[in-house]
């Protein structure tokens, strides 16, 4: 009788004892602390992936739409070919070995690089498809929409795997648009600043205020003849303002005549807007215009304003008379769009109160400014800006 019950005691002190519970817990637990471990590394390499690859994927795409609007007669196939190049640069210094392309097709494959992973259970290898889809706008004119799927396989680290989870995969898409041609008719006048102050230099060595908007003008132009090569929905003009208004240019089509006038400008006296801008409003909102274009291409055209200084009015009642008649334009649906370039405080707010909106308002405070300016106004005036649509 003693002896068993010295045996049951002994066996409830060993219930009782807690002395290895820690190091049993510990074996238990050190499988799942290493895997959370890993996890949290591999979600921010995930991350960090999944980002580049957006960007390069969105980077594609843009490109391969402007080029097929950029450069004449550009093939859907060299398009595909520009995008596939910049996928390529954004994972050459990834894990791939290398690229399995598709002739012709925009698809690629990339090659596994883990060999001990080539079995019935290996990660399915990258890949990259661009498509383009081609359609008509506008009498000759093109629409292309740009789709690139970008996939590719992250490998989990050895402490994740503890997990049973070998790879993902990642993938991002993008899709840009763009067109040779606008859909839409517009007439257009220009208002620009020849006054004295245009004569001084800017931040490039050797060029002028003045020889700035020349060239500001030339990147507008050029917006708005790839839009319209033949001259079918665009109508241009443009008016000079120093101390008063100058010859007021006639509205034409395409842009031929506006080049020429701008061309020709001197920047010369004093600041006066208010005549010149209401001479372009009365110019763009003639109802001949929408006579001129309903018998062209059947369309009421959207008229624009340019609206271009440097500087002050000498007056105040004439920054008083040009806001009157903004007010009229934007009444009446007239979109103008305004650039202050290097002006000082009040003929930035002069144009900024002018403009239809917030976002039709420019301050160029330098030449590359200016000249990004006009090119934006061109862009959106024709539709033609490439833009990402996802």
């Amino acid at each position: 009788m003693g002896k068993r019950s010295t045996i049951n005691r002994s066996f409830m002190a060993m219930l009782k004892d807690r002395g290895g519970n820690f190091g049993m817990m510990a074996a238990l637990a050190t499988p799942l602390i290493l895997a959370a471990g890993g996890v949290a590394i591999d979600l921010a390499n995930m991350v960090t992936m999944k980002n580049q690859m957006q960007d390069a994927a969105d980077a594609a795409a843009l490109a391969a739409a402007s080029a097929l609007v950029a450069k004449k007669n550009e093939t859907p196939e060299k398009a595909k070919e520009i995008a596939l190049n910049f996928l390529k640069a954004q994972s050459a210094g990834s894990a791939s070995d290398g690229w399995d392309e598709s002739g012709g097709t925009g698809d690629v494959a990339f090659k596994s690089a883990s060999p001990d992973l080539a079995s019935n259970d290996a990660p399915p290898t990258d890949e990259a498809t661009v498509d383009i889809l081609e359609g008509s706008n506008g009498a000759t004119g093109k629409t292309f929409k740009v789709s690139i799927v970008n996939k590719r396989t992250i490998e989990f680290n050895a402490m994740t795997r503890l997990l049973g989870q070998k790879w993902t995969q990642i993938e991002t898409r993008a899709t840009a648009e763009s067109a040779t041609e606008t859909k839409n008719a517009l007439s257009m006048y220009l208002v620009l600043d020849r006054s004295g102050s245009m004569a001084e230099k800017t931040n490039v060595s050797g060029v002028t205020k003045i020889m700035a908007l020349k060239s500001a003008v030339t990147d507008l132009v050029t917006q708005l003849n790839t839009a319209d090569p033949d001259q079918i929905y665009v109508r241009t003009a443009a008016i000079s303002y120093n101390s008063s208004q100058d010859t007021a240019g006639k509205l034409a089509w395409g842009t031929a005549d506006t080049a020429a006038y701008v061309k020709k400008l001197v920047a010369t006296g004093g600041t006066a807007s208010a005549a010149a801008f209401a001479t372009a409003y009365a110019k763009v909102t003639d109802p001949k215009e929408d006579e001129l274009h309903q018998a062209k291409n059947k369309q009421v055209p959207t008229k624009y304003i340019v609206f271009m200084t440097d500087g002050d009015n000498n007056n105040s009642s004439d920054d008083t008379k040009t806001l009157a008649t903004c007010a009229t334009a934007r009444k009446n649906n007239v979109q103008v769009y305004t650039v202050a370039f290097m002006a000082p405080a009040r003929g930035q707010k002069l144009l900024s109160d002018c403009a239809t909106t917030t976002a039709n308002y420019f301050k160029a405070e330098n030449t590359a400014d200016l000249i990004a300016a006009f090119k934006a106004i061109g862009e959106k005036a024709s539709a033609m800006a490439t833009r990402l649509t996802k």
